[in-house]
């Protein structure tokens, strides 16, 4: 599993785009996790799925709500991220009115949540390999803090613990 003080996974995921612009298309548009991560205060929190009860209802909302908060305590930006295809993310931003607060970022193949060590299997249910529920701390590629979840749990992983991190 990643830990405090590890670079974050070199991988790409996906992000979707309603508007073009700067080299981006419309549509799904590859972002390169430790380049995008270069020189930048990360507030990235993982999630089983989206539109899933808790992750809709609580996990995205605190994010979007804290917005403000957070940049002001040196957060650049705010990511989400889960094993769901960009689609999917770009139909939940909009659901959720992310745009211009949290990048919904796409881990179609679960390449993220393996490479952190922090998947979880919910096959019994009929989802598959997901991502664990935590948030983590990036500050120039590096993980400054990671909260992870117990099993069913969302107490850790929240907007308002991000910001005491960010703050302290």
């Amino acid at each position: 599993m990643i830990q405090v003080g590890d670079a974050i996974p070199d991988v790409t995921l996906q992000e979707y785009s309603e508007v073009e612009g700067n080299g981006c298309s419309i549509g799904p548009n590859p972002v390169k996790v430790r380049d995008a991560a270069k020189g930048k205060t990360i507030a990235l929190f993982a999630l089983p799925g989206a539109f899933t009860p808790t992750c809709s209802a609580k996990h995205v909302p605190g994010y979007v709500e804290k917005f403000g908060d957070l940049k002001a305590a040196g957060i650049d930006e705010i990511w989400c991220v889960s094993v769901n295809d960009a689609f999917v993310m770009g139909a939940w931003a909009r659901d959720q009115q992310t745009a211009g607060k949290v990048r919904m970022l796409a881990d179609g193949s679960g390449d993220f949540a393996k490479a952190t060590g922090l998947t979880l299997d919910l096959t019994a249910r009929g989802m598959g390999l997901r991502s664990n529920r935590y948030s983590m701390l990036v500050k120039d590629g590096k993980v400054a803090s990671l909260n992870v979840e117990a099993p069913g749990k969302f107490e850790v992983s929240d907007a308002g613990t991000m910001l005491a991190q960010a703050r302290a």
